[in-house]
């Protein structure tokens, strides 16, 4: 079939069906792939196999879920986003306004979802009850006046502790406290 009239040569489209003089049937057209072809025709030098070949199907080679759209960010194993950080910052340093209720809101909301925030929301809630038994046992030796000493000395040291304890939380570090300032309880 072609467009035109057939007293004039070279004028419309040739009818695909039929071959024309000079056009062959382009390379690889119409054949099974790896038959006539050299290794590799078809890609671009330095290109191979994409990587997680053999991989589970509806998985890319990185183990996330193939879908449609754009995949939203999840951290690998070890890697702790900016939000992880300042709530960190935040469960230690909102000790000084809220005392254990700043960690406590940490421990059990972000728990399941960051094992970074986890372990800071247990350290908090391990200070805070520690510090409350040494404050009480002050208390009760105020009444031989050592208490005075020992309240001062503790209250100095958790400031110092909460305080060490935020910044490694705002750089991302996992911080332990030591045993004799949190007992570890909650872990």
């Amino acid at each position: 079939m072609s467009y035109g009239t057939p007293d004039q040569p070279g004028h419309g489209q040739p009818d695909y069906g039929q071959q024309q003089p000079g056009y062959g049937t382009p390379p690889g057209y119409g054949q099974q792939p790896g038959y006539d072809q050299a290794p590799g025709y078809g890609q671009a030098p330095g290109y191979g196999q994409a990587p997680g070949y053999g991989q589970t199907p509806g998985y890319d080679a990185y183990g996330q879920q193939a879908g449609y759209g754009m995949q939203p960010y999840a951290p690998g194993p070890g890697q702790v986003t900016s939000d992880d950080r300042t709530w960190a910052l935040m469960c230690h340093l909102g000790q000084f306004l809220l005392g254990f209720i700043a960690p406590l809101v940490v421990y059990l909301t972000k728990k399941d979802e960051s094992p970074f925030l986890r372990h800071h929301g247990a350290q908090g809630l391990n200070l805070a009850i520690t510090q409350a038994v040494y404050m009480i046992i002050s208390v009760v030796l105020m009444l031989v006046l050592i208490g005075i000493l020992t309240f001062i000395a503790a209250f100095i040291a958790q400031i110092v502790f909460l305080i060490l304890a935020a910044m490694a939380g705002n750089r991302g570090e996992y911080y332990t406290f030591p045993s004799f300032m949190a007992w570890p309880m909650i872990r």
